[in-house]
Parts: structure tokens; C-alpha cells; sequence
């Protein structure tokens, strides 16, 4: 939270937006089998010169929402964020739950998740 005028600072959008072509590619050859694409560390600590690590995250998103609690990692927020805005992700989550996982290395791994039990 930006304390000068309440708003939300939007650390990592303008990462998540140039991977986003690829993140969505990403997403559609998970069918298959887990993907894993090597981001640049820099530009996350370029964003974000404060932060100490603590990056890495798990998202699980399926229709639009995050499944898990990411409240603690502003990264897995603004990404959900920009697939929100992306037509392409939102029809992929729309049929199937997807789990994205930043490790301390900076690689972002992409699963397409089984259906959950009804």
C-alpha cells in the first residue's frame, strides 16, 4: 500500500506483462506435461530494490480466482492480476484450475492441475 495516496503500488505488472505471451503459452503446453520457464532474477529485485528474497511463491488460480491464499506475496497477486485481463487465461481457467509456482531461482513452473472433486 503506497501510504502518499492510499493506493495500491503495482510492483511487478510491467514483468508479468512482457511474460505474459509466454506465461500463456506456457499454460497451454502444460496439457501435456509441467512447464518451466527461467525468468531474470534482476528484474524482480530491479522492481523491487527493498525487498530481501521472498519471492518465490505458489499460485493456484481456476476460474479467474486465486484456490490458495497469496496474500503474502505481491508478485502471485499482480500476476493473477494481469491473467485476469488476459481473454486466453481466463477461458483456460475457466476449464481447468493451473498451478503457478515462482522457486528461489526464478523459475516459474506451470502445471495444469487434475479437476477437483465435485
Amino acid at each position: 500500500m503506497d501510504k502518499m495516496n492510499g493506493t495500491s503500488v503495482k510492483t511487478y505488472i510491467p514483468i508479468w506483462s512482457k511474460y505474459r505471451p509466454v506465461i500463456l503459452k506456457l499454460m497451454l503446453d502444460s496439457a501435456e506435461e509441467p512447464q518451466h520457464y527461467q525468468l531474470s532474477g534482476h528484474e524482480f529485485k530491479a522492481m523491487n530494490a527493498r525487498q530481501k528474497g521472498g519471492y518465490h511463491f505458489v499460485l493456484q488460480v481456476m476460474k479467474g480466482k486465486a484456490m490458495n491464499n497469496i496474500r503474502e506475496s505481491q508478485a502471485a497477486k499482480e500476476l493473477l492480476e494481469i491473467l485476469q485481463l488476459s481473454r486466453k487465461a481466463t477461458e483456460l481457467t475457466e476449464v481447468s484450475p493451473y498451478e503457478i509456482t515462482l522457486d528461489k531461482q526464478f523459475v516459474l513452473h506451470i502445471s495444469k492441475m487434475s479437476q477437483p472433486a465435485l
